[in-house]
């Protein structure tokens, strides 16, 4: 056989094997990382250190400890909708890196146009005893008053000359649930290597739609009014890297 011949067709053949590769790895179920990296401001949150302006007044603070659930995942395709199943997890930032990721797996190949999820727990788990995903009634995310779980947790102080002042902000009335939906770039696809990286400010809970002084407002636990404010605010603090997301 003409060698240039045996080399156009090992190419052809090569060819062929990648696209049959390429055919069964897009139709194949794949994982979906979601990464969530903290920020205040424009800084990496730094926890245990009293370098943060009061964005309502005088004084520094300092963030001890800041988690919330993240639940009811969504996303949204061409052929159908992908809800992932028992959807309820708990950012943590308790870590060197200041970072959660999270992994779902067997996600169905889609082309996938966005992405919801919610801040806080659907009526049907936050009324619920059922320890479903991160979800455990007997853990400090859950309210001690009655069954039901603090959406967000934010806790700190506020050092203002001499004085120092604890900051307890726990949200978690139902009605503080908020929905948010990103729009996917369309390089998306289950299985990339890449996670979907989204940046969380923790200013925003004092700077969202409410500006909020937390010398005036160290303390946000039963009050629902408060609440609301927190929550109007938590609803604009998650962005994704290169999209736009809306809040409802």
């Amino acid at each position: 056989m003409d060698r240039k011949l045996l080399k156009v067709l090992v190419a052809i053949a090569l060819l062929l094997i990648g696209a049959w590769i390429y055919v069964y790895q897009t139709s194949q179920p794949g994982v979906v990382s979601l990464r969530f990296d903290t920020v205040v401001g424009e800084e990496p949150l730094a926890l245990n250190e009293t370098r943060y302006p009061n964005p309502g007044g005088a004084g520094l603070f300092r963030v001890r400890d800041f988690q919330f659930y993240l639940s009811n995942i969504v996303l949204h395709g061409k052929k159908k909708d992908y809800r992932v199943p028992d959807s309820y997890h708990l950012a943590r930032f308790d870590n060197a890196s200041g970072r959660y990721q999270l992994d779902l797996p067997g996600v169905p190949p889609d082309a996938y146009s966005a992405i919801t999820f919610s801040i806080g727990i659907d009526d049907a788990a936050n009324s619920s005893i059922a320890s479903v995903g991160d979800l455990d009634p007997n853990s400090r995310m859950a309210w001690n008053w009655e069954v039901g779980y603090k959406f967000v947790l934010f806790e700190g102080a506020l050092l203002d000359g001499d004085t120092v002042q604890p900051l307890v902000y726990h949200v978690g009335f139902s009605e503080n649930r908020k929905i948010l939906r990103f729009d996917l770039p369309e390089s998306f696809a289950p299985g990339s290597p890449e996670p979907l990286s989204f940046t969380v400010d923790v200013m925003a809970l004092f700077t969202g739609k409410v500006t909020i002084d937390m010398a005036a407002l160290p303390n946000v636990k039963f009050d629902r009014a408060d609440a609301r404010s927190i929550a109007e605010n938590y609803g604009e603090m998650v962005s994704l890297a290169t999209t736009t997301g809306d809040a409802q």
